[in-house]
């Protein structure tokens, strides 16, 4: 009883610091109790399937870069410059394994925590908000992001297909990247009802994996065609991390980083709104 009793008095004392606060009904400030729930439970459960998120990139580069890299030899980068073609597609495999992570964990995994563990309805019925879950889940696809940009680094730099120190600013960049569709993925999920328009979501992805410059140029594209690729999330994460990799800096890459912080944005304020209209009627 003492402990349930710590836990009750815990959980006014935060809702007596939230009153009169701006957003006390959205935030208590505690999103690192979900990310700590998400931590014991890959200790229990997950820790497979996150460690599939790591290997998956590294099996393609090694099938198409250095496979298929020895049939096709050079290609340039955006500059000119020849490059290997492993070195051309290394940036793009870790752009996407950033997406995969941050989509897995915001739609699969809060799928089934909103539908079936009832976990969010458990966690919105203590002194935490809407914007704590939603950041603490958030949270943890980006240490996931984290964890596979560093993983994957390592990889690919001792692979020598990282020409240019400015490579190690993709570590930093998939996080963004990673950020980005963790925030837009969980308030789509919030509007999924059953497994099967779960399977719009991998629909959608394919084609932007095979389509957004992860193989080849977007220059073989008629331009209405590219314009339209290049309004798509993974095109400008593989963008914004192959010009770090190749050391191709330019404005540009700060149009790519804003696209990413205006998802971040709007999805941390949609999901917010969602979960609220959800779970707190």
């Amino acid at each position: 009883m003492s402990l349930i009793n710590t836990s009750v008095d815990t959980a006014i004392a935060i809702a007596e610091r939230r009153r009169g606060k701006l957003g006390e009904a959205l935030y208590s400030g505690r999103p690192n109790t979900v990310l700590l729930r998400n931590v014991y439970a890959l200790k229990s459960s997950t820790w497979l399937v996150v460690l599939s998120g790591f290997v998956e990139p590294v099996f393609y580069l090694l099938a198409f870069g250095v496979g298929l890299g020895r049939i096709i030899g050079d290609v340039t980068d955006g500059n000119g410059n020849p490059i290997s073609y492993a070195t051309f597609i290394a940036p793009a495999l870790l752009a996407t394994s950033a997406m995969n992570g941050a989509i897995y964990d915001s739609t699969w995994n809060v799928f089934f925590k909103m539908h079936f563990g009832k976990i969010y309805q458990a966690m919105l019925s203590t002194s935490l908000g809407p914007l704590d879950v939603a950041l603490g889940e958030i949270g943890w696809a980006l240490l996931r992001g984290f964890v596979y940009a560093c993983g994957f680094t390592l990889v690919v730099g001792g692979m020598g297909l990282i020409p240019s120190l400015w490579g190690l600013l993709a570590i930093p960049a998939a996080v963004l990247i990673a950020f980005g569709f963790a925030s837009v993925g969980m308030g789509i999920t919030s509007y999924l009802k059953n497994f099967h328009q779960m399977d719009w979501i991998n629909f959608f992805m394919l084609p932007m994996f095979l389509f957004s410059g992860t193989f080849y140029p977007l220059s073989i594209y008629p331009d209405w065609i590219r314009v339209m690729i290049e309004a798509l999330p993974l095109y400008q994460a593989i963008a914004l991390v192959r010009g770090c990799t190749l050391g191709n800096l330019d404005v540009s890459m700060l149009w790519h980083a804003l696209y990413f912080v205006v998802m971040i944005v709007l999805g941390l304020l949609f999901t917010t709104k969602r979960l609220r209209a959800l779970f707190l009627r």
